[in-house]
């Protein structure tokens, strides 16, 4: 099989690592695109999966995390939102505690690895394409 060279420029590398991370942060500063950036991060996730560069797959790693923890947490609360509502003082004041709490995860930690990522000494990489013919 042949394959052919290919340049991934540095800034390509810094925006692939960048993207899932500011959208979760979005998301969740805007909780109605929460649902919509769930299904649309599927494919940021997955089209940075298997990147050349190992940190780009790292920062993405750790922040898929943070944003499928939230979501695994929102799916539990509001599906047992009806039985814990008594012990927090209502089903809205249950959502808004789970809100605050992911800002309170996925904002500063989000913020921190985008700074991060802005400092890291990003080079360009040439990779093996294979060309089908």
């Amino acid at each position: 099989m042949k394959t052919i060279e290919k340049l991934v420029s540095a800034s390509q590398c810094r925006r692939a690592a960048q993207i899932f991370i500011i959208g979760s942060i979005i998301a969740v500063l805007i909780p109605p695109l929460i649902m919509v950036w769930i299904a649309a991060s599927i494919f940021a996730y997955a089209s940075v999966a298997h990147h050349p560069d190992m940190r780009v797959r790292e920062y993405q790693r750790w922040a898929g995390y943070r944003f499928y923890g939230l979501a695994g947490t929102l799916v539990v609360v509001l599906n047992f939102s009806g039985a814990m509502k008594d012990w927090v003082g209502g089903g809205v004041n249950l959502l808004l505690a789970v809100w605050a709490l992911s800002l309170l995860v996925v904002v500063p930690l989000g913020i921190r690895d985008l700074i991060r990522i802005r400092r890291e000494n990003w080079r360009d990489m040439w990779v093996e394409v294979p060309v089908h013919e």
